[in-house]
């Protein structure tokens, strides 16, 4: 899959594309519906598919003093929309440019001079341009000025009729039910990052962890996670079962929130690395013990407890 940084000069070989609109966070099922869409409708005329997405995400640039709350940075997007067999994903800078851009302006200058596109993809409730002024009427309407297609992909329920949304997978994790989060999003949540030299604690009493600082990412409920762990091996993922605590560690008074993730059976040096971690099941919240005996003991007991849960989960 081809990577876009902008849209100007879009090549030859993407232009005329079929392309799916939206931020796309999570990339859950309501948003692999309408990149599917997309995906089927460019097979059907012939034409490359493209996802055109947006970072950093609209929300953080209108409010960037709000927690944390992205469910994929890019890089974790990018695997995920390419996993769905898309051709190009197009990452426009979400900037005081961009976002004084006029619906029309955007239509205009991105959709039509820059990426010169011949069917956009959109759910029922994209919104757009300068003050979420254009809807799914006013690009149906531009699109028939241009000489582009419009679909308006419609809401995807699960079987209780709740519709899929980010906002739902964000209120799962915060409440410590990944598992939920999961069935919403078609794909365990999960945290990457480059590995980093903690206070190696852990490796004393014989539970050395992988620590990952999570940055913009949504705080899951603090707690210990029975977790998957993927290690890049040359151009593959080889996933590692294991344990994870994500806090502040309040026992050793540690302040800054990372995740330290145990892989079983695993002793390669993972310094430096990026590493995948899946959050597959809930075990306790974060606590602070009396002392690091109590401690030591619990997470063995942690460890034990995550073995049990993941062997009954299919694919672990």
């Amino acid at each position: 899959m081809k990577l876009l940084r902008h849209y100007e000069d879009a090549p030859a070989e993407l232009r005329g594309a079929v392309v799916a609109l939206g931020n796309f966070d999570g990339v859950h099922l309501g948003h692999r519906a309408v990149i599917g869409q997309a995906r089927a409708l460019a097979d059907d005329l012939g034409r490359p598919a493209a996802v055109v997405t947006f970072e950093p995400h609209p929300r953080s640039f209108f409010r960037p003093n709000d927690p944390p709350f992205r469910l994929t940075p890019l890089r974790i997007k990018t695997h995920l929309i390419e996993a769905l067999g898309m051709d190009a994903m197009v990452v426009l800078h979400f900037d005081a440019a961009l976002a004084g851009m006029t619906a029309e302006e955007f239509v205009e200058t991105v959709l039509v001079q820059g990426l010169g596109v011949r069917h956009v993809v959109a759910g029922y409730d994209f919104l757009f341009g300068h003050n979420r002024s254009g809807d799914m009427a006013l690009l149906r309407a531009l699109g028939a000025r241009h000489g582009f297609g419009v679909t308006e992909a419609r809401p995807v329920a699960n079987g209780a009729g709740e519709p899929y949304s980010s906002t739902a997978v964000r209120r799962h994790l915060q409440e410590g039910r990944p598992q939920e989060a999961a069935a919403i999003l078609g794909h365990p949540f999960e945290i990457e990052g480059r590995v980093e030299h903690g206070d190696k604690r852990g490796r004393t009493i014989g539970f050395p962890t992988a620590n990952i600082e999570i940055h913009d990412y949504l705080r899951p409920h603090f707690g210990v996670y029975a977790v998957r762990a993927g290690v890049d091996e040359g151009a593959g993922t080889i996933w590692h079962n294991g344990v994870a605590n994500l806090g502040r560690r309040p026992t050793v008074g540690g302040t800054v929130e990372r995740l330290e993730a145990h892989l079983f059976d695993f002793d390669d040096d993972l310094y430096g690395r990026h590493v995948r971690v899946q959050l597959l099941d809930f075990i306790r919240p974060e606590m602070k013990f009396e002392n690091f005996q109590a401690l030591k003991d619990q997470i063995a007991r942690d460890a034990d407890e995550s073995r049990r849960r993941l062997a009954a989960l299919p694919g672990t």
